[in-house]
């Protein structure tokens, strides 16, 4: 009688049990195939992130590092100095160099001021010497008429020879005179071509120098410059991603001392098949898995869409010119811009792994 009652449990109980994995199989293969027709995946992608790298420009010795690995760091925060000794002297060159060529400057413009000022009193001497060179000729003119008066009154015996002498001397004396306010005319005028030349030499000089200044200006700037690259600090806000630099190492210029991650600002890259982009979109909503956070759930939406494969970024792009073609299906990147990134500030990091699904449907 017992055997009888387990009858029907045997004969039922592994019928029931194919008939509920059966619609459990039908129910899943309809949910992925739904899920197919509304949704384009990929396991293909990361999380991307900026950073920014912390390059020395320039070299010497480490003399301080003020910040550990992985430390929190605001923009302009004093990251590292290098010994700065040598800038500090270098600067002080600069400067010492650019008050010489100004005092040189200054003595320039005093020498130009007394050429301009001699040339003014030689143009008063040339006036002076021109005034008593007419007041000359005029008391030469008087003195040849005189002597053609006591010329006139010699000849009727109306004068003596003694004062027709003397006549014949004032007029010889004031033409010398003359000539010699004729000359002191000459000189002074060569005397302002001199002045003016001086004037010019003065003004050259100082055009030079003023030249000069300039360059040693900018040399002073680059002195001041090269002394503020002793003193590195953050170009960014985030975090030390990397750091390869200890105190007392010598630096080269460009080389590349630590890294810092921008925590604040990150997307995901994905590679979808070409065959998946026809129905995808920019503004498409995105579900995102982190591999490390299998619980979390991150949303996000398509950002934009490369306008190139990633075969084509790769250091030797694949090439058919030999006609032996073999298709392989590419991949396009997709930009996917994470929504509310503070809620998983703690949580998301540059490179780590995600699964991309993309709502192509509703």
């Amino acid at each position: 009688m017992a055997t009888d009652n387990a009858s029907p449990v045997k004969t039922y109980l592994p019928r029931v049990i194919g008939l509920v994995a059966l619609l459990a199989g039908l129910y899943w293969g309809f949910t992925a195939y739904r899920r197919g027709q509304q949704f384009e995946s990929t396991d293909n992608a990361q999380i991307e992130g900026t950073s920014a790298p912390v390059l020395a420009r320039v070299a010497g010795y480490v003399q301080a590092v003020n910040v550990d690995d992985y430390a929190v760091v605001k923009r302009g925060q004093p990251l590292l100095t290098i010994d700065p000794l040598e800038y500090t002297v270098a600067l002080q060159q600069a400067e010492a160099d650019y008050q010489s060529t100004l005092a040189d400057i200054k003595t320039a413009q005093a020498d130009l001021a007394n050429a301009m000022a001699n040339s003014r009193q030689v143009v008063q001497n040339l006036k002076v010497a021109q005034s008593n060179a007419e007041v000359q000729a005029a008391r030469r003119a008087k003195a040849q008429a005189d002597l053609q008066r006591d010329q006139n009154l010699f000849n009727d015996q109306s004068l003596t020879r003694k004062q027709l002498d003397d006549s014949k001397s004032t007029v010889d004396i004031q033409a010398r005179t003359y000539t010699a306010n004729q000359e002191q005319v000459g000189l002074a005028r060569s005397q302002q071509g001199v002045a003016q030349a001086g004037i010019q030499k003065a003004q050259a000089a100082i055009q030079k120098m003023q030249a000069m200044l300039k360059v040693k200006a900018a040399a002073v700037e680059a002195a001041k410059l090269r002394l503020g690259y002793a003193r590195l600090t953050a170009p960014i806000s985030g975090k030390i991603g990397k750091k390869s630099v200890v105190m007392g190492q010598y630096v080269q210029p460009g080389q590349n001392l630590m890294t810092i991650v921008n925590d604040s600002t990150f997307w995901v890259v994905a590679n979808f098949k070409e065959t998946q982009l026809e129905k995808m979109r920019v503004g498409q909503e995105v579900d995102v898995k982190l591999d490390a956070y299998p619980d979390l759930n991150v949303k996000g939406r398509v950002a934009s869409l490369s306008e190139a494969t990633g075969a084509r970024f790769a250091l030797l792009p694949p090439d058919n010119s030999s006609g032996n073609f073999v298709k392989i299906t590419q991949r396009v990147p997709v930009k996917i811009e994470i929504l509310n990134p503070e809620k998983y500030k703690e949580q998301l990091r540059a490179g780590l792994s995600v699964d991309a699904a993309v709502r192509v449907a509703k």
